[in-house]
C-alpha cells in the first residue's frame, strides 16, 4: 500500500497547535516532514537578540517533536526541493508569508518545486485575516486605522485549526541549530509555545481587566509581552481572538484593536511593500532631516538627558524589548527633537528587539514621523517630560533603567533640571525643536 509524504516548512508559525498548514499536510499526506531552513539574508540583518530567541523556539520546537525536525542552512529555493526530493514528497505546505522578501522568496521555491512535480500549497497566514482580503466598497486599501478596523471586524476570522496527528519523519540528522549569537547580558524571554502560553494564561488571569489603561503605563508592565511569539508564530493571533470572544469590558475591546494594528500594518505592507524602506507619503521625500550623528549616538545609548527616552533606550539594550507607549516617545523624539530619518531608527530597533517584524516596525515608525497612513499626524510631537510625568507618575520606570536617577524621589525624577554627576545635560532643548520640526513639516503637510 503506497503512502503519501509531505513537507511542513515552518517559519513564523513556530508551534503545533491552531497550525491550518500542518493540519491540511496531514490530511494530505500519510508522513510529514519537518523543515527549518536557516535563511542568511533573513538573519544576517536581523540582529542577535531575534536570531538567539529564533534558536530558542526551532530546540523547543525540536523537542516536543523528538527530534524529528529537520533545520538546514543555505538558500531556500535550493533546500526545500532538495529536502522534499530526498524524502519523496509530492507537497511542501506552508504558511504563508505576506512580507516584501518572503512573497519572492516563495515564488522562486514554488517554481522550483513545479519543475519536480511537487506541489506548492499555502494555508493561512500569520494574521487573522490574511493581508489583502479587507478592502473598501470599491476595492482599494484602506488608507486609515479606524475605517480598516470596522471592516476587519465586520469580515472576521476563522476558529482555531483543529489538533491533528502526525507521523513525523526522522530526518537523517539531528536539528542543526547554530550556537546561538552572544547578546552580553541582555535577559531575553523564554522561548517556544509553551512559554507563549504561559505568557497568555498568565495575563488572561492578571492583566486583561485594566489593559485598556495599564498597556500605556511603562511603570505597570500591563502589557501582554506576547510580541516575541506573534513575530515567530509561537502563537496564532487568531488564538487569541478566539479566547476573547465570549469576554467583555474595556480591556478586551483594547486588546482587539492592538492586534488589529498589528493586521493593518501588514495589509499595508502588503500593497506598499516600499512603505518598507521609503516614505509612504511621498511628499515626506522633501522633508529636510539633519545628520547629526553624535546626537545619533547619544539617542542610542540612552544618553540624550531627557529620562523616559534614556530609559527607554536602554530598556532595549538591556531586553531587547521597550514598552510600546516608550517607542513611541523615543521614535518622536529621535524624529522631532533631533530630526534625524526616521529610518535610521527603524534600523536600530530591528537590529535589538526580539519582536522585530518589518510592518510593524516600519509602519509605526512612518506614522510618528508623519509620513505614514495617519491623516494629521505632522503637528504630533510628543514632549518627553510631559510624557514621562503622565505615563509613569512615580518615576519607577525611569529610576529602574537609569540607575544615575535612583537618587530622586517620585516624578521628580522626570524635572529637566534635576541632573546628578554623571546624567548628561538635555543634548537639545525640546520648546526649540519642536518649533524646528512644525516648520519643516509644514511644508509638506497634506493641504
Amino acid at each position: 500500500m503506497s503512502t503519501e509524504t509531505a513537507v511542513l516548512w515552518f517559519r513564523r508559525d513556530l508551534r503545533l497547535d491552531d497550525h491550518p498548514a500542518l493540519l491540511h499536510a496531514t490530511e494530505r499526506a500519510d508522513r510529514v516532514l519537518g523543515l527549518f531552513v536557516l535563511d542568511d539574508r533573513l538573519l544576517t540583518p536581523a540582529g542577535a537578540p531575534r536570531v538567539a530567541f529564533l534558536h530558542g523556539c526551532l530546540r523547543e520546537l525540536a523537542d516536543r517533536l523528538g527530534g524529528r525536525l529537520l533545520v538546514v542552512r543555505g538558500d531556500p529555493a535550493e533546500e526545500v526541493p532538495k529536502a522534499a526530493r530526498q524524502v519523496g514528497a509530492t507537497s511542501v505546505h506552508v504558511t504563508a508569508d505576506c512580507a516584501p522578501y518572503g512573497t519572492g522568496r516563495d515564488q522562486a521555491v514554488a517554481k522550483e518545486l513545479a519543475r519536480h512535480g511537487i506541489d506548492w500549497i499555502e494555508t493561512g497566514s500569520p494574521y487573522a485575516v490574511t493581508p489583502g482580503q479587507v478592502s473598501k466598497p470599491d476595492g482599494e486599501p484602506y488608507r486609515v486605522f479606524t475605517a480598516f478596523y470596522r471592516a476587519w471586524l465586520r469580515r472576521g476570522w476563522h476558529s482555531p485549526a483543529r489538533k491533528s496527528t502526525v507521523d513525523w519523519i526522522v530526518p537523517q540528522h539531528a536539528p542543526e541549530i547554530p550556537d546561538d549569537p552572544d547578546v552580553g547580558a541582555m535577559k531575553l524571554p523564554k522561548p517556544g509555545e509553551k512559554a507563549a502560553k504561559r505568557v497568555w494564561k498568565r495575563f488572561l488571569a492578571d492583566g486583561l481587566g485594566d489593559y485598556d489603561t495599564e498597556r500605556d503605563r511603562p511603570d505597570h508592565g500591563g502589557t501582554t509581552r506576547l510580541s516575541p511569539y506573534l513575530r515567530w508564530g509561537c502563537v496564532h493571533p487568531r488564538t487569541l481572538l478566539a479566547a476573547l470572544a465570549d469576554r467583555r469590558g474595556a480591556g478586551v475591546q483594547a486588546l482587539r484593536s492592538e492586534i488589529a494594528w498589528r493586521e493593518f500594518h501588514a495589509d499595508v505592507l502588503w500593497h506598499r511593500p516600499d512603505a518598507a524602506r521609503r516614505n509612504y507619503d511621498k511628499r515626506f521625500d522633501h522633508i529636510a532631516y539633519d545628520s547629526d550623528h553624535t546626537t545619533f549616538d547619544s539617542w542610542r545609548e540612552g544618553r540624550t538627558g531627557y529620562p523616559v527616552v534614556d530609559a527607554g533606550m536602554r530598556q532595549l539594550l538591556a531586553e531587547g524589548w521597550m514598552h510600546n507607549r516608550v517607542r513611541m516617545i523615543v521614535a518622536s523624539f529621535l524624529v522631532k527633537d533631533l530630526h534625524l530619518p526616521w529610518w535610521w531608527g527603524a534600523r536600530h530597533f530591528m537590529r535589538y528587539l526580539v519582536d522585530g517584524d518589518i510592518a510593524s516596525n516600519q509602519l509605526n515608525w512612518q506614522w510618528v514621523a508623519g509620513s505614514g497612513t495617519d491623516a494629521a499626524p505632522y503637528f504630533r510631537i510628543f514632549n518627553p517630560t510631559r510624557q514621562g510625568e503622565k505615563f509613569d507618575p512615580q518615576g519607577d520606570y525611569v529610576r529602574k533603567y537609569v540607575p544615575e536617577l535612583r537618587g530622586i524621589a517620585g516624578k521628580a525624577v522626570h524635572e529637566p533640571g534635576r541632573r546628578p554627576e554623571g546624567y548628561p545635560e538635555p543634548i537639545v532643548d525640546h520648546a526649540h525643536e519642536r518649533q524646528v520640526a512644525l516648520d519643516r513639516f509644514n511644508r509638506v503637510k497634506r493641504p
